[in-house]
């Protein structure tokens, strides 16, 4: 498979090296002094997107009006969604996208969902999620902090909003989910979930030790896509 990287930065390098190890050729590689408007895509059966909120969009609109299957892994961007998604049907497209693409990450995704369906009901808890990320990290709370707090609330109808800060616990009432941020240096990703009483605790975690988990989902998405049509996450690839 072709692959053009749209984002070589850390983690580009990194899917860089384990598409090459899994037989696939990079064939573009688009950054700030290759812009996708001056990159040629045109041998590539797959793009793969690592960058920033801000210039996402702008490059899954290219891809989709240039047929091109995309991957996604930039977050904070959803609120076009609907729109991105609505061009995907009208140019028979194919995107996939995911606030991570981790396979662990994505099974502690229905882990949570599993333990805040147990808990609902249980007013003698108090859940609280902590994310810790990289000082690079440019949105907060994380896609994933994110995804996981809503899974909370579709799950457990003791929750029905979340607040957020950073570097200290938010105040809450009894029906909103606290959501903590940290940045410190060099942690690829960490995020906790916990339900305490004032017997005990219940506390789920994840903890990435490098960028190579994320870096193989979205190679393993891409994967998957080639040559389908259509807007898919990474339930559709692992079948959830």
């Amino acid at each position: 498979m072709k692959i053009a990287l749209i984002g070589y930065g850390k983690m580009g390098k990194v899917i860089e090296g384990i598409a090459l190890e899994r037989g696939h050729e990079i064939v573009a590689k688009v950054n700030s002094s290759n812009p996708i408007k001056e990159a040629d895509l045109s041998s590539a059966d797959v793009a793969i997107e690592f960058t920033r909120p801000e210039l996402a969009v702008e490059h899954m609109e290219y891809c989709i009006n240039n047929q091109l299957s995309v991957v996604v892994g930039t977050t904070a961007w959803q609120d076009e969604l609907e729109r991105i998604s609505e061009l995907v049907l009208t140019k028979n497209g194919s995107l996939l996208y995911a606030s991570n693409f981790s396979i662990g990450v994505n099974i502690f995704f229905e882990i949570n969902k599993r333990l805040a369906q147990l808990m609902s009901g249980q007013p003698g808890y108090k859940a609280t999620l902590d994310e810790i990320h990289h000082l690079q990290k440019l949105d907060s709370p994380s896609g994933t902090a994110i995804t996981l707090a809503n899974g909370i609330l579709e799950n457990n109808s003791d929750y029905i909003s979340w607040v957020h800060e950073e570097e200290k616990a938010p105040h809450t009432n009894e029906h909103q989910l606290g959501v903590i941020s940290h940045r410190k240096p060099d942690v690829p990703g960490t995020h906790s979930i916990s339900y305490n009483s004032e017997i005990d605790s219940i506390t789920i975690t994840h903890e990435a030790h490098n960028r190579k988990g994320f870096a193989l989902g979205a190679v393993v998405a891409a994967e998957w896509l080639y040559q389908k049509k259509g807007v898919y996450t990474m339930n559709d690839v692992l079948n959830f």
